[in-house]
């Protein structure tokens, strides 16, 4: 749709009516860094990631302790032919147990897995900061783009104003002879079109706020307070932090995680034994019994059993540090992609700002003049009054864009988290 601009002031009501409808207000309003705030204590993906580590770190605890005991109920010897066939009492060799024994797996296996355990905790830490990452962009975007709505919808007070007063020279015109009678409606129809704009604003107002609410909560209802952030981009200081996003991060505990498994595969190669020690109840003419014993397992197939898996452990091991390397590629190109596209959108806003605004300023100025006396007609003015507009809504969408791409940068790259 070609927009143009219009020549009736008309109030902006429907910002204040969903102000009026939203949450109560807090006195401070909802900035920036709020929003971030809120976002991390009520985000229920990071109430589950919490759950998860709390999981994970309670594992642990376990994870280097002996198994359980047995405990062992038996009778021995008991006759099954004869007159003292299914008799507990009868056969002086009939023998009831009751007993207790504990496995005992090797040092090295133990150690190993408990070494697993704690890598798992700190996966699960790592998970936790590429989630929190995750909530902190997504409730960034929305604010940005809520607070670049608010402004556009602002501006139109202005253009309103602007309309009416465009309006008056219309009517100042065709009394004193010099306009058509054609262009009396030309206001009246520039108002409508501003309207239909306008109400496209409020839509987009609205989906924005559902996503600031979806990710804050209900405070997402709140008037926004304070400007978006402003942050210095530094190439060189961001290339070497490739290495510290959260998601590459998270390859140190899997690596820990898949050397300790090596580590508990090649502990299957050493002995794991176990005791057993049983009190034998015989009848009361015979003395009862002690039984103590110890198994040793027998890894004697290590070729076709613990070598594979030692294998397949190396193998995993290598094939993250692949991964990871793959990743860091990735991340130094994704990095390097979303710096050129921070400094063209710095350089359209500066550009935008410096010498498109001023000029757009100046040909409307020139264009009314140019009408007033005479010597243009209302199309020149209108052609103009439109570039303007769509200049200055323009400027609102590269500040709102500059925002988010250097918000992205600094949340996953910048110092502060």
């Amino acid at each position: 749709m070609n927009f143009q601009v219009i020549g009736k002031y008309r109030p902006v009501a429907a910002l204040a009516c969903i102000c009026a409808f939203a949450w109560p207000v807090a006195a401070t309003g909802l900035t920036f860094d709020d929003a971030l705030s809120l976002a991390q204590q009520q985000a229920p993906s990071l109430r589950a990631e919490a759950s998860r580590l709390n999981a994970a770190r309670s594992e642990a605890i376990a994870a280097g302790e002996l198994p359980d005991p047995k405990l062992l109920l038996g009778v021995q010897n008991l006759p099954v032919e004869g007159a003292e066939r299914w008799s507990l009492t009868d056969d002086g060799m009939t023998m009831r147990m009751v007993g207790l024994m504990q496995e005992v797996p090797n040092r090295d296996k133990r150690k190993a897995r408990t070494d697993v355990a704690h890598a798992a905790v700190g996966r699960a830490d790592a998970a936790r900061e590429v989630e929190t990452l995750r909530v902190h962009l997504a409730a960034a975007q929305a604010w940005i783009a809520t607070h670049s709505v608010e402004r556009k919808i602002q501006l139109f007070d202005e253009l309103f104003e602007e309309n009416r007063l465009l309006g008056e020279a219309i009517r100042a015109r065709i009394a004193g002879g010099r306009g058509q009678l054609t262009d009396s409606v030309t206001a009246r129809q520039q108002a409508a079109l501003l309207a239909e704009r306008q109400d496209e604003l409020h839509q987009q107002y609205r989906q924005a706020r559902a996503a600031l609410v979806r990710w804050v909560g209900e405070a997402g209802n709140q008037p926004l307070r304070g400007e978006s952030p402003q942050w210095t981009i530094g190439h060189d200081q961001l290339i070497r932090r490739v290495a510290s996003h959260p998601q590459l991060s998270a390859y140190a505990p899997m690596t820990e995680e898949a050397r300790a498994r090596i580590r508990e595969a090649t502990a299957e190669k050493q002995i794991d034994w176990s005791w057993e020690v049983s009190y034998l109840k015989r009848g009361r003419e015979y003395g009862d019994m002690v039984n103590l014993q110890f198994s040793f397992d027998l890894p004697v197939f290590q070729r076709s059993r613990q070598n594979p898996r030692i294998a397949a452990r190396y193998a995993e091991l290598d094939q993250l540090e692949a991964e990871r390397e793959a990743m860091v590629r990735e991340f130094a190109e994704q990095l390097d992609v979303e710096l050129a596209e921070l400094e063209r959108l710095q350089r359209a806003q500066q550009r935008n700002e410096e010498v498109l605004l001023p000029l757009a300023r100046e040909k409307t100025e020139l264009a009314m003049a140019g009408y007033r006396a005479g010597t243009n007609d209302l199309e020149a003015v209108l052609g103009a009054r439109n570039e303007l507009i769509e200049t200055r809504l323009k400027q609102i969408d590269l500040q709102g864009l500059v925002a988010t791409a250097a918000s992205r940068l600094h949340l996953a790259y910048g110092d502060a988290k």
